[in-house]
């Protein structure tokens, strides 16, 4: 498993995400239509050419999920016991189909659980940029975390 456990979280650690994905018209179609989404802005070419961005946007939600899902390898693979929230959501910029997106996450905070003693809460804040290096999303998310198994003896 290469998530981390609660123990190896410390305030301010930063990771750079290797992972990176470039978003589909598949991508915002599918995840539109599953979700029952049917912005225009984000299924219909000819609406979206007469807005302000002349072209369909990536339905925010997907740009969320990803960021958080390029996280998961390298912070909380199958040590997270569940998410708790995400707070601080934000899209500075608008995902078109054919951006590249890669991921920075920064522990913001970590505390004991009151009610868990196997687990831990860590406070995380993810940032997605574009090819072009320009902040696509934002989020901060807290998190149950999985304490490191004491050794049986």
């Amino acid at each position: 498993m290469s998530g981390l456990y609660f123990e190896e979280f410390t305030v301010g650690r930063t990771f750079d995400h290797t992972w990176t994905r470039t978003v589909t018209e598949m991508d915002n179609v599918l995840f539109s239509s599953l979700t029952m989404n049917v912005q225009p802005l984000h299924l219909d070419q000819e609406f979206a050419s007469r807005t302000e961005f002349g072209q369909r946007i990536v339905n925010s939600l997907f740009t969320l999920g990803l960021m958080i899902g390029i996280t998961v390898n390298d912070t909380t693979l199958g040590t997270t016991v569940a998410n708790l929230g995400m707070t601080d959501v934000r899209f500075p910029k608008p995902v078109f189909h054919g951006d590249t997106l890669k991921v920075r996450t920064t522990v913001l905070s970590v505390r004991e659980s009151k009610s868990r003693p196997d687990a831990g809460i860590v406070e995380f804040g993810h940032s997605a940029f574009n090819q072009r290096g320009e902040t696509v999303a934002k989020c901060t998310r807290q998190a149950l975390m999985r304490k490191r198994p004491k050794e049986r003896g």
